[in-house]
């Protein structure tokens, strides 16, 4: 299991317990978290999982397909630098920790 720490608009911090393997919108969605809301499931086709990965964290990632990167372009948030769907980082001891803030909306 790792963790995730996913920082709302307001500034809470909520963490989560990931299985090995599962998305960090996955474990969200299934924990009741508001702010990442999934509607495609994890299939890269809707961009309502938009997250703000904290830069130190940013480089552990690896880097985003092609559909993830059209994903972005439709994100109801403003696109940052470290921009990501949260179906597409998958967890994994080396992101035990990670820091993700989530959007101030994602439809």
């Amino acid at each position: 299991m790792s963790a995730i720490h996913l920082i709302s608009p307001s500034g809470e911090t909520t963490t989560l317990q990931a299985h090995d393997g599962d998305s960090v919108m996955l474990t969200a969605t299934h924990a009741g978290l508001d702010g990442i809301v999934g509607e495609c499931g994890g299939s890269a086709m809707c961009a309502t999982c938009h997250v703000y990965v904290d830069e130190a964290w940013a480089d552990k990632l690896s880097a985003p397909l092609a559909n993830e990167l059209e994903m972005l372009e439709c994100t109801a948030s403003e696109r940052r630098a470290t921009s990501r769907l949260s179906c597409q980082i998958k967890m994994n001891a080396a992101l035990d920790g990670i820091v993700v803030r989530l959007p101030e909306t994602q439809q």
